[in-house]
């Protein structure tokens, strides 16, 4: 894989997947960028730039791991731009990658051509999800055999009395197949430090954020699915009032990894924002 370094030093991967005009892919997590795949190959019309952060993949470790901050995390996508010498990119991001796209289009706005957010991550932008909201969305799914067990799950962990993430799982995919297991096996972060301290104190300053887009024309793309609990339709909704020109798009019948439950829907969607 080829690599590049950080502004501390610290040496970061990358790999380079299909060809077309070319888009930078934060992966969420933190975690290990596999999981994103070709996203249901929208290689074949693009060429995908995708990083492992700090820590993960084949990214190194960094001296500091207060680095792991959400917010420090901004410059090595900055730093990537730079080594591709890209005057300005198109950005997607997945899942908390999000946190990372908004602050690097609020902090570079006149480095962002398009930016593609994808069951973004809403901290950085301070939109509280209430636990009635993600139960609520949890309700549509209660003819999946695997329900009961799940939603108990999910009960618990909005009430803070414990629960196993674990079991709550099938809540993030359309279809709970082979499939789907497998690659929620593979979507699990490894560096449980960088889970840590991504979201440590500093991580986010909403308010500087929001007033911060207000300068970023570029458009964007807030696309999640029907049945997300990690970005639900509504608080993906409010997200995209942060922006000045926001496209909103509900997959329907998708969980957090929209690629696997529709390909065809996710790439047509995602491609026909990028290439407009």
């Amino acid at each position: 894989m080829p690599t590049f370094s950080a502004p501390d030093g610290t040496l970061l991967a990358y790999r380079v997947t299909g060809d077309g005009d070319p888009v930078i892919c934060v992966p969420g997590g933190p975690a290990d960028s596999a999981y994103l795949g070709d996203l249901g190959s929208l290689s074949a019309h693009r060429r995908l730039i995708v990083p492992d952060l700090r820590g993960t993949g084949r990214s190194a470790v960094p001296e500091d791991t207060a680095s792991y901050r959400c917010d420090r995390l901004v410059e090595d996508v900055e730093a990537l731009r730079e080594h591709l010498g890209l005057p300005r990119v198109d950005l997607l991001a997945h899942s908390a990658g999000a946190n990372i796209a908004t602050q690097y289009a609020a902090r570079y706005p006149e480095r962002v051509h398009k930016l593609a957010l994808i069951g973004p991550g809403v901290r950085a932008v301070g939109i509280p999800i209430a636990g009635a909201t993600r139960r609520e969305l949890a309700r549509l799914r209660a003819d999946e055999p695997w329900f009961p067990a799940a939603f108990a799950a999910l009960e618990a962990i909005t009430e803070g009395t414990g629960g196993d993430w674990e079991a709550v799982a099938p809540f993030l995919s359309g279809r709970w197949d082979a499939a789907a297991r497998a690659h929620q096996a593979a979507a699990r972060p490894g560096n449980q430090e960088a889970v840590a301290l991504f979201a440590a104190d500093g991580a986010f300053t909403p308010e500087p954020t929001r007033a911060a887009l207000a300068a970023c024309g570029a458009p964007v793309l807030l696309l999640t699915g029907e049945f997300d609990l990690n970005s639900p339709p509504v608080a993906v909704a409010e997200f995209a009032k942060a922006f000045r020109d926001a496209t909103l798009a509900i997959q329907p019948g998708a969980g957090h990894y929209p690629w696997l439950d529709d390909a065809t829907h996710f790439v047509t969607t995602t491609e026909s924002f990028l290439a407009a």
